[in-house]
């Protein structure tokens, strides 16, 4: 309809049935929801369109979920403050086998599946690159930047550049800009 927003009006956001959400949370109508009653959001939040969020996902203050990218957290996904990730990222906090240790997809039953599951957490600061992808049980440090087309397949240490399938760190990321822009960001919030 002419004029309509994309996103969910401030009226419409608690029929979605999230367990928890702040202030100014923008979800595109086009997002897909399984178990929303697991999923916190902060405030400041903006998922865009043709998302899917599945299960037991926690997301900070100023947090950005392009298009098309995909949450599966059954073990659990966290997403704290400041963190992006660009159209088309998918964060898996669970798994099939693929080398032949059980058989795979879900509708198989669990007693036959071999599943890698563990949290997946991204720390403050950390930005995602299009089409990246995060496997279970990882931690991504404070202010890490993940590169485009890139495959996380283990812990990320903060404030480093990381690329490639699997990644591997490439250079440092400069914590002293980010940080000084984070509290003139805060400072405005505060006085307003």
């Amino acid at each position: 309809m002419l004029g309509e927003t994309s996103f969910y009006t401030e009226e419409e956001l608690p029929l979605l049935r999230l367990a928890s959400y702040g202030r100014d949370v923008r979800i595109s109508r086009k997002t897909s929801f399984y178990a929303p009653e697991q999923m916190h959001l902060g405030s400041h939040v903006r998922i865009d369109d043709f998302c899917i969020l599945s299960s037991n996902i926690r997301i900070g203050n100023h947090v950005h979920i392009a298009a098309y990218c995909g949450l599966f957290g059954s073990e659990g996904i966290m997403m704290d403050d400041y963190t992006a990730i660009s159209a088309g990222g998918l964060i898996y906090s669970a798994s099939d086998d693929y080398v032949g240790q059980g058989m795979t997809n879900p509708t198989v039953p669990d007693g036959l599946r071999v599943l890698a599951k563990g949290p997946v957490i991204l720390q403050k600061h950390v930005i995602i690159g299009a089409g990246s992808i995060i496997f279970p049980n990882v931690t991504i440090g404070t202010g890490t930047a993940v590169g485009s087309l890139s495959l996380v397949n283990r812990d990320c240490a903060p404030w480093k550049v990381y690329a490639g399938t699997p990644v591997k760190m490439i250079k440092s990321r400069r914590r002293d800009i980010i940080l000084n822009y984070q509290k003139r960001l805060e400072d405005e919030e505060n006085e307003g």
